[in-house]
């Protein structure tokens, strides 16, 4: 349905094989309860919109709430609001974009830069990590590509938020950010759900690779 190119594919059905033959990992918490049955893999809940007022009441209330549109109007180069498995919203500095900056949902930044997404994508965790991070590479949708050129500083923060608004469903976006040589970002990641009687799964990842020189800030927020 997403038009993925045939490499991706074939990691989705490697990263399953990986997944179905690894046990249950030994660190953290015991995950023994989780029923992979039980999740819904995918869904899209609200449909990807252009402008802010284009979004679900509900949708634009929590994220009012949250204080991300006077954050976007204040203190932001870019913001991104994803919802279940789907990017909703995207916004992006026109000077930020006009220095080169790739900041862009996952699945447009695999058609629009298949070759760059290759290159690093899965390569800081491969699906080999453990049993999750296997789940992720088969099922992952959703999330955040940042690419920052060569000696370029983004002064002001990008920010993206994850939302996972319905019962029994698992999130699995992937965030890449690469910062060339010399060049610097800070990202701010945030996600949150309300109390649900049923069990959801977040298993989400986030890859940064900064090249020779580049300086990364990552900060991340829960609920």
């Amino acid at each position: 349905e997403k038009g993925e190119p045939k490499w991706m594919l074939e990691h989705r059905l490697r990263s399953l094989k990986i997944f179905e033959e690894l046990p249950m990992p030994r660190f953290g918490p015991d995950l023994s309860e989780v029923d992979f049955d039980d999740i819904a893999y995918y869904l899209r809940s609200v449909e990807p919109v252009e402008s802010w007022d284009e979004l679900p009441e509900e949708i634009k209330r929590t994220l009012e709430e949250l204080g991300l549109p006077e954050a976007e109007r204040k203190a932001l180069a870019g913001l991104g609001a994803q919802v279940d498995s789907e990017m909703v919203y995207r916004s992006i500095l026109a000077e930020v974009r006009a220095r080169g900056v790739i900041f862009e949902p996952m699945e447009e930044a695999l058609r629009n830069h298949p070759e760059l997404v290759r290159e690093h994508f899965m390569k800081v965790i491969p699906p080999e990590d453990n049993k999750f991070a296997a789940l992720h590479g088969a099922v992952w949708s959703g999330g955040t590509f940042v690419w920052v050129p060569e000696g370029v500083e983004v002064e002001v923060p990008l920010q993206a938020y994850f939302r996972i608004q319905t019962q029994g469903v698992g999130q699995f976006e992937h965030t890449l950010i690469v910062a060339e040589r010399g060049s610097s970002v800070h990202y701010i990641e945030g996600c949150s759900a309300p109390l649900y009687s049923r069990a959801t799964l977040h298993t989400g990842m986030v890859e940064i690779v900064a090249k020779e020189g580049a300086h990364v800030r990552f900060t991340t927020i829960q609920n």
